[in-house]
């Protein structure tokens, strides 16, 4: 399935997402705290995956089960991978316009070197870009990018990018304890940022299970520290620290529900239980899915998680 939602969005308010990416994750990173997991399957070469005709139907359909209530506030490229490997994803844009709903995406920006990619995202109207580090050596470690994509096409991409776009930009950081939240790495990252100069820059911190179970949070003194040095460079910064809530939107059919948010989204319990309560059904939907090895429960911080079953088991033990 292709659409999913919507789920609360700490930046998005309801969102619908849109994976254009189908199967197993398929990604130019294979970021350490991805919650998706492991990249099994790197790509930097553009592919077509959906007819922008297939995308239109389903997310149209999708929104026709929705309840007044559940209307989302955007529609969200929020791909099982990097959605702008997607050959298509421009006029997938642009079909789905029709619908009236603000279109977002997601992207890690690696191919933002591509013109046809750039070309591609001017259609949306809510753009945000990963920039976890100004530092070509803990990009490498902490997003470990395909080895034909260099930390130069990457900087070039985003400055050629963020002076072209008209619509909404955001970036976001995500910091991980050890790896990018020391003080002269959080000036650098900033520095690259400055240069950016999103409308709004997030920082975010893993919450759900990430890919390599040795990632963790920074402390909280250093999430400050991370906010005050952004401020202090005059940029536009929120913290990303909490959990979304449990409001998921729903289209009667639990199955459906669960594995499409399931593929790019671990849902924590409590938002699980609330989804079920929704659909009118019971733990038993929940226990055959676990039971058929399509989903699986994972722990990380105390909470329990759902996700999909796609890939080998990267919480049970280090990396």
């Amino acid at each position: 399935m292709i659409s999913f939602g919507p789920v609360p969005s700490r930046r998005l308010g309801k969102s619908l997402g849109v994976n254009n990416i189908p199967g197993e994750k398929k990604c130019t990173y294979s970021c350490i705290y991805c919650q998706v997991g492991v990249t099994k399957h790197y790509l930097s070469a553009r592919e077509s995956f959906y007819d922008p005709s297939v995308i239109f139907n389903e997310v149209n359909h999708h929104l026709e089960k929705l309840s007044v209530n559940d209307k989302p506030d955007y529609l969200t490229f929020v791909a099982n991978g990097e959605p702008t490997l997607d050959i298509n994803l421009g006029k997938s844009i642009i079909e789905l316009k029709k619908l009236n709903i603000p279109i977002a995406v997601i992207t890690n920006a690696s191919l933002l070197y591509d013109p046809q990619v750039c070309s591609d995202l001017m259609q949306a109207d809510w753009i945000s870009v990963k920039i976890d580090t100004g530092s070509e050596s803990i990009w490498k470690k902490l997003n470990r990018p395909l080895h034909n994509i260099s930390f130069e096409a990457y900087l070039k991409g985003l400055d050629v990018f963020s002076k072209s776009f008209k619509g909404f930009l955001a970036s976001e950081t995500m910091l991980v304890r050890g790896v990018n939240d020391s003080t002269e790495d959080l000036n650098e990252t900033t520095e690259l940022i400055q240069s950016v100069a999103p409308s709004t820059a997030y920082i975010s911190i893993p919450t759900r299970p990430p890919a390599l179970s040795s990632v963790e949070p920074p402390s909280e003194t250093v999430i400050n520290e991370a906010y005050q040095i952004f401020s202090e460079k005059g940029i536009k910064c929120k913290l990303i620290l909490g959990f979304e809530g449990t409001d998921t939107g729903f289209t009667g059919n639990a199955i459906d529900d669960i594995i499409n948010i399931c593929t790019v989204h671990p849902i924590r319990e409590d938002t699980m239980l609330e989804l079920l309560k929704k659909n009118n059904t019971d733990v038993f939907v929940l226990e055959s899915l676990l039971f058929d090895g399509k989903i699986k429960k994972v722990s990380y911080n105390s909470k329990l998680f759902y996700i999909r079953q796609f890939r080998d088991d990267y919480f049970s033990k280090k990396k």
